[in-house]
């Protein structure tokens, strides 16, 4: 049986493995972490680092029966993903220059500047560095590692003082303990999906962040059809970016803002931050709800070196809610997770806790229990759903 390699064990490569399976491939998950969600879904798992580039490919290099390589859900992944593919002759959809525009926010900043583009205005280096010069920036202003993810070390600052924690916690979250600091784009705050063939966007959904404030992480996504021009736009910026990086077929990510009224001609697109892999949090696979198409897949059959079809076949809404705790304690149990998955509308839940598990309240994405998928023909529809699936689901945890 021909095997896929899937870097990382996190909750986002879970839909990967599903899809590979779908497709008849075995799959080998490579994971630091024996209990990591995506171990179960796994056929084979290598007890090894992602980072460790030596040991990985060492452990490969002698199978006949590996046939590409895969780094779902998060940035981290992608520069062993693209080393790997390197020394064992993988396919591998990556440049380098696509690789830095993934993994390092401040040179994302520098293409988009580059190719005319705007975008807030920025410093980024060392901390002290970064503290040194930021005063030139208009406040408030976002602090952020420059290569981490699931919103680990981001801060907002309303004023300077604010500054030397703020920065300190980014230097902490950051494996290069590099920090950028952007004043605060301000307008209607989106999330995208999208699949590159040829060079040309074939699939996009931009989806609406959906917070439970005080917090600023997602506890889920609305994707939808939009208009025309935002589209349009989004799509031209997307396809500038990817031929400056030279990157070609392929999934993206991307976090967006559009600052006015949707639809007004004079809305501005300012894209944040742009990622060259499936999404992780479910994002991915609402991609293939929203238009008829098994985007998963499409990025494993890539991954193996094949041609995927990208031809959409409706364009519906699509939505995406976290399972999560309100307290810390251990999970007892998740109920009602099989009526809500029997519910018209429901696509999929998927579970990423077991009982007895240790949990904590939903401030970062890694700290969510799953999450549900859901679709439909309109957006009521789709909140409908949700609302269903929200009586029906409970978390029991034992806070003692």
């Amino acid at each position: 049986m021909k095997h896929l390699v899937v870097l990382g064990g996190s909750d986002g490569t879970i839909s990967s493995f599903r899809a590979a399976r779908r497709l008849g491939l075995g799959t080998i998950c490579v994971d630091m972490r024996a209990d990591a969600p995506g171990v179960l879904e796994a056929d084979e798992f290598l007890h090894l680092s992602t980072r460790d580039v030596d040991a990985v490919t060492a452990a490969l290099r002698d199978r006949d029966d590996v046939v590409g390589l895969l780094a779902p859900g998060t940035d981290i992944n992608l520069p062993s993903l693209v080393e790997v593919t390197r020394r064992l002759g993988l396919p591998c959809g990556l440049s380098d220059r696509a690789l830095r525009v993934s993994v390092d926010k401040a040179y994302f900043r520098e293409v988009c500047d580059r190719l005319g583009l705007g975008g807030p205005a920025y410093v980024s280096g060392a901390a002290g560095e970064v503290l040194r010069d930021a005063g030139r920036l208009g406040f408030p202003v976002i602090v952020k590692p420059v290569d981490s993810g699931s919103s680990r070390g981001i801060t907002i600052c309303a004023a300077p003082p604010e500054l030397d924690t703020a920065v300190e916690a980014a230097a902490a979250a950051s494996p290069s303990a590099t920090v950028i600091v952007e004043e605060l784009v301000t307008g209607r705050d989106l999330c995208g999906e999208a699949f590159l063939q040829d060079g040309r966007v074939a699939l996009l959904g931009l989806s609406d962040r959906v917070v439970a404030a005080p917090q600023v992480v997602a506890i889920g996504h609305d994707m939808a059809p939009r208009d025309d021009r935002l589209t349009k736009e989004v799509v031209r910026q997307l396809e500038l970016v990817c031929a400056e990086v030279g990157y070609t077929d392929g999934p993206l990510n991307l976090d967006l803002f559009v600052t006015g009224d949707t639809g007004d001609t004079g809305d501005t697109v300012v894209l944040i931050e742009m990622g060259a892999r499936i999404g992780g949090n479910g994002m991915g696979e609402a991609l293939g709800l929203m238009y008829g198409v098994d985007t998963v897949a499409t990025a494993v059959q890539l991954a193996i070196g094949e041609r995927p079809d990208l031809s959409p076949r409706w364009a519906r809404h699509a939505s995406v809610r976290m399972l999560r705790s309100d307290s810390a304690g251990t999970l007892v149990a998740l109920d009602g997770l099989a009526d809500a998955l029997a519910l018209p509308g429901v696509a999929d839940v998927v579970v990423t806790a077991s009982p007895g598990a240790h949990v904590v309240p939903y401030t970062e994405c890694r700290a969510k229990l799953g999450y549900v998928l859901a679709s439909g023909t309109s957006a009521d529809e789709v909140a409908q759903v949700l609302a269903a699936v929200e009586d029906l689901v409970r978390v029991d945890v034992d806070a003692g």
